[in-house]
């Protein structure tokens, strides 16, 4: 999955934080929401204008941004 299709950064929109598109549902908050216990059906209930695949691209972004750092970090 491309996370670009379904996350944006636009910077007036919850301080520039990667978002859902077309919401203001951060990374961050799904992200948080999954930690906390959530499952992906209750977050769907919760937020009727999120998608599974929302999610699935919350998950990529998170795991190629961690990817990004740990490649900084090792320069």
């Amino acid at each position: 999955m491309d996370w670009r299709e379904r996350i944006t950064i636009e910077p007036g929109k919850r301080s520039g934080k990667p978002c859902v598109a077309g919401t203001r549902i951060t990374v961050g908050d799904i992200l948080s929401y999954l930690a906390a216990g959530e499952t992906e059906e209750t977050m769907l209930v919760a937020f009727p204008q999120l998608r599974r695949e929302d999610i699935r691209a919350a998950l990529a972004y998170a795991a190629d941004d961690e990817r990004h750092s740990r490649i900084l970090a090792a320069e």
